[in-house]
């Protein structure tokens, strides 16, 4: 079975703190698919691990944050070694505050 980089993808980009991926310094972290390169996993030859470089949200542990995305990759590619990049951290997306309808005799008219 050939791995695949997208799945790969897919399943990182899943975790909560994951923001994007990233091509780690000097974007050297990538997969070259048909039609498109993908930024941000390369998946490892032989013994080599799989790399993966990510943008996090802040709040989390790296180390708890790279042992959870490092999981991900394993859950799709099975027991391989995996390196993990924090290539940079940002904000956590806020969820848009919606106001609370208006109750009472003042909301009908």
């Amino acid at each position: 079975m050939t791995p695949d980089p997208a799945a790969v993808a897919d399943a990182v980009l899943a975790h909560p703190s994951v923001l994007r991926l990233d091509g780690g310094p000097f974007g050297v972290v990538a997969s070259h698919l048909p039609g498109r390169r993908l930024p941000g996993v390369r998946i490892g030859a032989g013994d080599e691990p799989t790399e993966v470089a990510v943008v996090v949200a802040l709040g989390r542990p790296f180390p708890a944050l790279a042992d959870e995305i490092a999981g991900r990759v394993r859950s799709v590619l099975g027991p391989v070694p995996v390196d993990v990049t924090f290539s940079d951290v940002g904000a956590a997306p806020v969820e848009p505050q919606v106001p609370p309808a208006p109750t009472g005799p003042s909301a009908l008219a």
